[in-house]
């Protein structure tokens, strides 16, 4: 049996070849780049520019379903959840836009762009770049590319889509060879993945620990899944610029402290 995180590559491969056949690339990449224009690397800037003095950049998470955890919430108003992330002080947010595993969809990433102003990462297993041109016709500032889904010449290429489309591209990985690939991709903001998506049930919080020396110093780190409260985030390195949280977010009734807390703890940065 393929492991979870192969089973929806090749469901995704599936995906690409449906929309496709329905929706051209060349009109798909005309509607990315005509589609809601954005300040280019908008996603980028506002990690970089977020002063690490005053906690660390929250990039908080609307989804539906974990694949770990179950249903997270039955009822979803994609637009009002991110409206509450931002006024707690989120630097950004994350949709999910694959439905089968994770609920989403692009129209849930078209109702938070119209809802908010701060940057969009469209959160997918990306093996196509037909998907990230989805994702800007939709209005994304970013998305996810999983080091491990890709092989490197591939993770190299669709960084490099993204930045020709004046988007960001976040690139995360679990292991070590592939946390690898991903600081060597070109890719301005890496992250560090606590969960392993190929047995979704597994997380190593101390992932980060051992992986963010390998991050270059002039790319933002960013800390994924497994931060539930405001002391996990404070046991982070300094290194980490930015963590992204989602599955607390959503079960709690009031996504706001949580959000508070992590980007106004004082963190002690090393020079």
């Amino acid at each position: 049996m393929s492991d979870f995180l192969e089973q929806i590559i090749l469901e995704r491969r599936g995906d690409v070849a449906a929309a496709r056949a329905a929706v051209s690339d060349e009109r798909m990449r005309s509607q990315a780049r005509v589609g809601p224009l954005r300040p280019f690397d908008q996603f980028h800037e506002a990690l970089r520019n977020r002063d690490r003095r005053m906690g660390l950049a929250v990039i908080a998470e609307v989804k539906r379903v974990s694949p770990a955890a179950g249903i997270l919430v039955r009822a979803l108003d994609p637009a009002a959840q991110a409206k509450r992330y931002v006024a707690a002080g989120a630097t950004a947010v994350s949709v999910l836009v694959e439905n089968r595993h994770w609920g989403g969809s692009m129209e849930d990433l078209v109702a938070v762009r119209a809802a908010v102003s701060v940057p969009i990462l469209a959160k997918d297993v990306i093996v196509d770049a037909y998907q990230i041109y989805e994702a800007r016709a939709a209005g994304a500032d970013a998305v996810l590319l999983i080091a491990e889904a890709l092989d490197e010449s591939d993770l190299r290429r669709l960084v490099s889509v993204a930045k020709g489309l004046g988007m960001c591209a976040l690139v995360e990985a679990h292991e070590a060879s592939a946390f690898g690939r991903a600081v060597q991709s070109g890719a301005q903001v890496v992250g560090v993945n606590a969960r392993n998506l190929r047995r979704p049930a597994d997380i190593d919080v101390g992932r980060v620990r051992q992986l963010h020396t390998f991050a270059h110093p002039e790319q933002i780190l960013v800390a994924e899944s497994g931060i539930t409260s405001v002391d996990d985030a404070r046991m982070l390195p300094a290194r980490v610029d930015a963590v992204l949280v989602g599955t607390a977010l959503m079960r709690a009734d009031d996504p706001g402290p949580l959000i508070h807390g992590i980007a106004s703890m004082k963190r002690v940065v090393h020079a």
